[in-house]
């Protein structure tokens, strides 16, 4: 499934980055780099869909999967050497 959120990537002093949703409070969790941390985003995302459904609790509305075919705006970071 394919979920449309907003992330913000929070560079970290000791390194790596924080992850967290302002629409989804629940989701929070860290990479040492920027791939990293969008890959722990993913299982954070899953972990927070799973613990909603443990408790019976419907998915926030904004938190539903988009259709296959739907385009998606992609905010992001690019490095080159």
């Amino acid at each position: 499934m394919i979920y449309k959120l907003p992330l913000i990537l929070a560079v970290q002093p000791e390194g790596g980055y924080t992850v967290t949703c302002p629409l989804l409070p629940e989701l929070i969790t860290e990479g040492d780099d920027v791939r990293q941390a969008i890959a722990n985003a993913e299982d954070a995302l899953a972990a927070v869909i799973e613990g909603y459904r443990d408790l019976g609790r419907p998915l926030p509305a904004f938190l539903q999967p988009v259709a296959p075919t739907t385009p998606l705006w992609l905010e992001t970071a690019l490095a080159t050497t």
